[in-house]
């Protein structure tokens, strides 16, 4: 296994689109122990639904959303009321993704995964930071490698304070997280049992991993210091695809045929249409960090900011305000139907109505 991290020890807290904390820097001090939210569910709350929210999928009809302290809301009439349901943790939640109407995960802080297999009514821990630290020590103790072993050695010692920031989940069993300082697990058993995927792709600096998509049998990674790496055998490998940007990815989509877009700081997003050969930039009219991104074939790709903006992305590579709702910083976006979606922020979910392109 090669070099996991050049020893960074500073505790993190981050998030898959934009806590207001990290989006420009990524280092801040956790209120309390994580080891101890990991192992305390989430307080059940009549204002749940007003909170810091920062991811969402659909189970079926359902949505599913997730946030600090370990929130997980459900909604079965698109949005307009929602119910807490029972978590086992009170770390923040990153993000959650079905693979059908009954099977999906969760992640966030700590190293956690959560799984369901109801449509997110329950919910129990499949992975956490220390069960992460142990694999790759194990991994690497294995290969043999002195240099290896040596920052696992230290990964365990720092505990489980490093966040999931993303994942994808490709079947009922198989799902791919990734996160801070490059950690990138796997498990084809639906969650039971992981392993370090870590030396699939280069990321000798610990580079974090802040968002990772799948199109058919393309599956991209993106994240710090413009990283991105794209697997066109459903995993399998990854080659390293240089762009023109080096600043931090935070969102990614992959388009039709061979596209991809993605966004990050100070409002960059760049296109491209043969599998990140050649890149173009984008342009959008304000220059705040994307926080979150979509994408559906008859509405192309999405874009939210730091700002409280959502853009579409129109003809002559052009982003156009979708929405002239006064919002506050968006930490995600989820599509609900024709022309609809819901933003995720810090005062909870809140419906938009897409207006035609300005």
């Amino acid at each position: 296994m090669k070099s996991f991290i050049n020893n960074k020890r500073l505790v993190v807290r981050m998030f898959k689109g934009a806590l207001s904390c990290l989006l420009a820097a990524s280092v801040c001090v956790a209120a309390e122990p994580v080891k101890d939210a990991l192992n305390r569910p989430s307080v059940m709350s009549e204002a749940a639904a007003h909170s810091f929210f920062i991811g969402a999928d659909y189970a079926g009809k359902r949505i599913v959303m997730v946030g600090e302290r370990g929130l997980i809301l459900i909604s079965d009439d698109d949005g307009k009321n929602w119910k807490q349901v029972e978590s086992p943790v009170s770390v923040t939640l990153t993000a959650v993704q079905f693979a059908n109407s009954d099977v999906g995960f969760a992640i966030g802080h700590g190293g956690t995964v959560l799984s369901t297999i109801d449509g997110g009514e329950h919910w129990q821990t499949r992975l956490n930071g220390y069960d992460i630290a142990q694999s790759i020590l194990k991994s690497a103790e294995l290969s043999g490698d002195e240099l290896a072993i040596a920052s696992a050695k230290r990964l365990v010692a720092d505990g489980p304070d490093k966040p999931l920031l993303d994942l994808a989940v490709l079947s009922p069993t198989e799902i791919i997280v990734v996160g801070a300082y490059g950690l990138a697990m796997k498990s084809t058993d639906g969650g039971v049992s992981w392993v370090s995927i870590m030396d699939a792709f280069d990321n000798d600096f610990g580079m974090h991993l802040y968002s990772i998509c799948k199109k058919g049998r393309r599956i991209l990674i993106a994240g710090e210091q413009g990283l991105v790496r794209l697997s066109i055998d459903n995993g399998k490998t990854f080659q390293t695809i240089e762009t023109p940007y080096e600043g931090s990815y935070f969102t990614a989509e992959l388009t039709e045929n061979e596209g991809i877009v993605l966004a990050g700081m100070r409002g960059n997003v760049l296109g491209s249409s043969d599998q990140g050969l050649t890149w173009k930039y984008l342009t959008v009219p304000v220059p705040a960090s994307i926080s979150a991104s979509t994408y559906s074939p008859d509405l192309g790709v999405i874009i939210a900011n730091q700002a409280g903006m959502i853009f579409g992305l129109g003809q002559r590579d052009y982003f156009k305000a979708l929405s002239s709702k006064t919002l506050p910083l968006l930490n995600n976006i989820l599509l609900t139907g024709d022309k609809g979606l819901i933003a995720l922020s810090a005062v909870g979910p809140i419906s938009v109505t897409l207006e035609a392109q300005q």
